[in-house]
């Protein structure tokens, strides 16, 4: 997840049917096939394209969207704008990649041999570019319920200045989980995350002090990414886990307002 291109603009896809809280659940609408992984994130974190890195997304600054030799499907070129704001653009959305796109990252990245097709066939390659939008869209839509406060302060929506993968880089309240797990195995689940992003969104702040954003504040999210169980119809859920990152005081104090506003809503304000 979290691979952006930022080339053009436009209205991204909405998702629907998130639910939206702390550790949102959500259920993908593509049907994976033995030969595809859920719990497998097909981004290449750390490659290097032509023209270096983007250092707001640490992804190739280009990737070419030709065949590869030996490839036997036409895989789509067209790109899918993103409903994400870019953070440096007032004018333009985060782009996905198109699945030729996320083929060749692949390659390069060594997951599939496009003369064998093994590990990731050719044809799994558009569901997951879907599933990869898909999450993101509703890791974006957890991060606008958590800025929600603030956007009805300033009636300014939040952007995405900048992600960066970390799937090797447990977060601390993964490593509590698989602590807890150990002690509870009923009310925990042992399953490690199969992703980690973090995200740093541009909120709107008068007050702030940035020399390069003005106006606007720097709030780091952690995103964990855990699959869930199949559902009825045997597909896959998956569960995000996102909340602002512990970074400093007004961090800590969203996240105790965030996840104890539930629980004052149901007994004291029941007559309301």
């Amino acid at each position: 997840m979290g691979w952006f291109w930022a080339d053009k603009s436009g209205a991204g896809p909405t998702l629907n049917g998130l639910k939206q809280s702390d550790q949102g659940t959500s259920s993908c609408p593509v049907q994976h096939g033995k030969s595809s992984s859920q719990s497998e994130c097909p981004v290449m974190h750390d490659g290097v394209g032509n023209g270096g890195l983007n250092p707001l997304n640490n992804m190739p600054n280009f990737l070419s969207t030709k065949r590869q030799p030996g490839q036997k499907l036409n895989l789509p070129t067209d790109r899918t704008v993103s409903s994400i704001p870019k953070g440096e653009d007032d004018q333009s959305n985060w782009e996905y990649p198109s699945p030729q796109q996320m083929y060749n990252a692949m390659v390069r990245k060594g997951k599939i041999d496009p003369n064998t097709g093994e590990e990731i066939p050719e044809d799994a390659v558009e569901s997951m570019v879907f599933v990869h939008n898909f999450l993101n869209e509703g890791c974006w839509e957890e991060v606008l319920e958590w800025e929600k406060p603030y956007t009805e302060q300033t009636k300014i929506q939040p952007k995405l200045l900048k992600f960066m993968g970390k799937p090797h880089e447990m977060s601390p309240r993964a490593r509590y989980y698989q602590m807890m797990s150990k002690v509870f195995p009923k009310q925990y689940s042992g399953e490690p995350p199969f992703d980690r992003h973090d995200w740093t969104v541009l909120r709107a702040d008068s007050m702030s002090a940035d020399p390069d954003c003005p106006g606007y504040r720097k709030v780091r999210y952690v995103i964990d990414f855990y699959g869930g169980p199949d559902d009825e119809e045997g597909m896959p859920t998956f569960n995000l886990d996102v909340r602002p990152a512990l970074d400093n005081l007004s961090n800590a104090k969203d996240r105790f307002v965030h996840y104890t506003k539930p629980i004052i809503e149901k007994y004291f304000d029941g007559d309301k």
